[in-house]
């Protein structure tokens, strides 16, 4: 059996640093999840939801890598590469909210 074909020419190019980008953001979320239940003692249960949330938006990262990936790897073989706008910005909108219920909880 031989190995997979790449989907692309030249590997090291945009689709293996943008996939260890997502990969590291994911990792930040469950980072933070865990920071969020560290909280528990101090600021009651509904922490228990912020980490859930941040559990939520890592998983769907990771769900959506694959695709990712591979979307990229033909555009660059067609020479049509577009930008992933919705992942960006339902994770910044995902990163804002999280970071303001965290600011509430400890102002709260």
């Amino acid at each position: 059996m031989s190995p997979a074909a790449p989907l692309h020419a030249d590997p090291g190019l945009q689709p293996e640093r943008t996939v260890l980008s997502w990969g590291r953001t994911m990792m930040l979320f469950a980072l933070v999840g865990a920071v969020f239940l560290r909280w528990l003692p101090h600021y009651g249960f509904w922490t228990v939801g912020l980490a859930l949330s941040c559990a939520v938006v890592a998983g769907a990262i990771y769900a959506t890598q694959r695709r990712r990936y591979t979307r990229q790897s033909r555009g660059i073989a067609a020479e049509q590469v577009e930008a992933d706008v919705p992942a960006v910005l339902t994770t910044t909108v995902a990163t804002v909210v999280l970071g303001l219920l965290g600011i509430l909880a400890v102002l709260s």
